[in-house]
């Protein structure tokens, strides 16, 4: 318990202390104004004694219970949280994982109002990615992914969805998105991991990634658009690697 206690982030506290502060005195307001009807019936009206137990009574038993009420309900809450990154989390590269990235996709797709600007789907993959395994090993390899996913990252906007569909294959999916800026994007990704200055055991090893997009105006399922993206992968790979391939799905 005191782990999670510690472990508790900064606005969980701050509900906390707002609940507690808020029941508490609402207890307090309760407790007063029924302390004074009950005297005003009984006897000649609340005195002094009876307003300060009032008063006090609430905050010395109903103050601590509240507390404790509303700190098991935010830990239980923080483990929910941390059970459900858990789930969605590609545990090497803190992107979605395959059937996180597919799901939320799928649901913007099937939300997506049609009066919405168009977006696209980008597969990114690591260029001849056996050979960095095969020369440095597979610690190596797990960092190569590190630094490809977090270039990815920051070369996308926040409303961006980035997700490792599996090996040194990555998802990148742009909202609100047209075929320029979609084009736009995926060369900034690629450019981004050329220049990471990746050098195991201080043996230099350029690292590429090449792009299939798929971009779409209209409604399209994911399972189209993911085709449509895959082959212009294979293009990409099939003429000359370190690019981008794009088309427009619908």
């Amino acid at each position: 318990m005191t782990e999670l206690v510690r472990n508790l982030p900064k606005r969980a506290w701050l509900r906390i202390y707002r609940v507690t502060g808020a029941i508490t005195l609402i207890s307090v307001a309760l407790s007063v104004i029924f302390t004074n009807m009950i005297m005003e019936i009984f006897s000649a009206g609340v005195n002094v004694q009876g307003l300060v137990v009032s008063i006090v009574m609430p905050l010395a038993l109903g103050g601590p219970m509240t507390w404790f009420l509303v700190l098991r309900h935010e830990q239980l809450r923080h483990a929910n949280d941390q059970l459900e990154h858990m789930a969605s989390t590609d545990w090497l590269t803190a992107c979605l994982n395959r059937g996180a990235f597919t799901g939320a996709v799928s649901r913007h797709l099937d939300r997506r109002a049609p009066t919405e600007r168009g977006g696209a789907l980008l597969i990114v993959d690591a260029d001849d990615f056996k050979s960095v395994n095969d020369r440095f090993g597979h610690e190596a390899g797990d960092d190569a992914l590190q630094l490809i996913a977090s270039a990815i990252r920051q070369a996308v906007r926040s409303t961006d969805l980035v997700g490792r569909l599996g090996g040194e294959e990555f998802g990148v999916f742009l909202t609100d998105s047209d075929t320029a800026t979609a084009d736009h994007v995926a060369e900034r990704i690629r450019r981004s991991v050329s220049a990471i200055a990746f050098a195991p055991g201080g043996s230099p090893c350029p690292l590429s990634v090449s792009i299939g997009g798929a971009t779409f105006a209209t409604h399209a399922p994911f399972g189209d658009l993911y085709r449509l993206a895959d082959q212009h992968l294979y293009e990409a790979k099939n003429t000359g690697r370190d690019r981008v391939a794009m088309m427009q799905a619908a």
